[in-house]
């Protein structure tokens, strides 16, 4: 038996990398799978090849698994809504949402054209709106739906060169917590995972300058293997996990870490408010944290690789 036994999953962009794994692991556990992807380049270039969905259909039936190809993009709420009567079509239903699917198009901040950010925002969080969107009626009608979001340490804690990118995977974490608090009551659960991994956008990443650095991505990448992340979304794709809800894991490789929910670090009062000069006398290392960036300014977490 299966953890994911009679259950139908829905994995966009798996047609390579974390999605692609995912899809396969699910597929092992019993999930019937709707492999979607475009088909496009690494920034949503290309007009779309449907080899590497099917290619992932075709090792999920080699494997004894049961799955179809869909070709749709997120960023069409139509094509979304397609997806998921899709599923219903070929398997009877849906239980399971995980879309990994996205893009990068990284520029530092001043030379971000508005495509460039407006391409990503589309992709990542209207895409995560849209597909999630078109299935979480079914979900709640049927009492029981299983979303697995996909964020970023960019997005937790920033990236240089990846506003865009950042941005976006900061508001599906504020999505999945929203979904989460909105749906908990209809057997619902959505959950936010932060992989790292070796994958074709990990590699799009330029390399750092600094040897050493860059002898320390490269070793970290050896790593991560994209697989090591599926282990944790078939656990939150099942019915085992239904008191994990709203939740931000991140993962690399034999590391799994859970990330805290925003919260006041410190707080001052002063009877009758506040003027610019009373703040100014109390001093802002009272009322801040220094802002440090490490691995020499490319990121602010020690943990390079990031997706």
């Amino acid at each position: 038996m299966g953890m994911l036994d009679g259950r139908v999953a829905l994995c966009t962009g798996s047609g390579r990398g974390v999605g692609a794994e995912v899809a396969k692991l699910m597929a092992k556990h019993g999930a019937k799978v709707v492999v979607n992807d475009r088909g496009v380049g690494g920034g949503g270039e290309g007009s779309g090849d449907q080899t590497p969905a099917q290619q992932i259909v075709d090792e999920i039936k080699a494997a004894g698994g049961q799955a179809v190809a869909n070709y749709g993009s997120v960023t069409a709420f139509d094509d979304c809504l397609a997806m998921v009567q899709q599923a219903r079509d070929a398997f009877g239903g849906l239980h399971i949402v995980f879309n990994p699917a996205g893009i990068l198009r990284d520029k530092m901040f001043h030379n971000m054209f508005p495509e460039d950010w407006q391409a990503v925002m589309d992709v990542h969080l209207t895409g995560h709106f849209n597909v999630n969107r078109a299935a979480i009626n079914l979900f709640r009608e049927q009492g029981y739906g299983r979303i697995i979001m996909v964020s970023s340490t960019s997005g937790l804690l920033g990236n240089l060169g990846q506003c865009n990118y950042g941005a976006a995977k900061l508001g599906i974490v504020a999505l999945a917590r929203i979904v989460a608090l909105e749906n908990a009551s209809k057997g619902i659960t959505c959950n936010v995972i932060c992989p790292s991994a070796d994958t074709r956008m990990t590699r799009s990443v330029p390399t750092p300058k600094d040897p050493a650095a860059a002898a320390l991505r490269e070793e970290r990448l050896r790593r991560s293997r994209a697989d090591a992340i599926a282990p944790l979304c078939v656990f939150l794709a099942s019915e085992q996990s239904k008191d994990v809800n709203g939740q931000v894991f991140h993962q690399r490789a034999a590391e799994l870490s859970v990330y805290g929910h925003m919260r006041p670090l410190r707080m001052v009062h002063r009877q009758g408010g506040w003027t610019p000069e009373t703040i100014a006398e109390v001093g802002m290392p009272s009322l801040s944290i220094a802002f440090t960036p490490l691995d020499g300014g490319r990121s602010v977490h020690p943990g390079l690789p990031m997706e």
